[in-house]
């Protein structure tokens, strides 16, 4: 489903002139080709959760060149990036608000019961399961880890 969503957002680019969006969706294919690439040879598929994380990867990637790009004076290459990332951020589903993942988290957690920081792979694994591409699990797992170690 989201390929098809490149696709036809890359004619659409196309066809409006709108060259950096076509660069980035272009760039956004060549990434998901690789790892179809790579998942062929594990004998796997790339899935749509799997496409998200590829998005994510990539935004992150370019939110990183453009702080180096904002600290070596180069406000144009910054931009870029900047648009790039708006760009990416499109095809990603709304992301949860800090309310809503205190909410997902105190869910996950009485959906699997967990006591102790030894149950805190079984809470995350719940979470990616509802909510991939939609939150940031790094920031998930620490807060987990401290409800789990109160």
């Amino acid at each position: 489903m989201m390929r098809e969503q490149f696709t036809s957002e890359l004619k659409a680019a196309m066809k409006a002139g709108d060259k950096p969006r076509v660069d980035t969706i272009r760039m956004i294919t060549a990434a998901l080709k690789d790892k179809d690439i790579e998942a062929r040879g594990q004998g796997k598929t790339v899935s749509d959760e799997d496409i998200l994380a590829l998005l994510q990867k990539l935004v992150k990637s370019r939110q990183e060149s453009k702080e180096i790009y904002e600290k070596a004076g180069r406000p144009e290459l910054a931009a870029q990036e900047g648009a790039e990332i708006a760009i990416i951020q499109g095809f990603l589903p709304q992301p949860l608000s800090e309310a809503e993942v205190e909410d997902a988290i105190a869910a996950a957690l009485a959906e699997t019961g967990a006591a102790s920081i030894k149950d805190m792979g079984k809470v995350v694994a719940v979470l990616k399961a509802k909510y991939a591409g939609r939150m940031d699990f790094g920031k998930a797992s620490g807060a987990v880890k401290a409800k789990l170690s109160a």
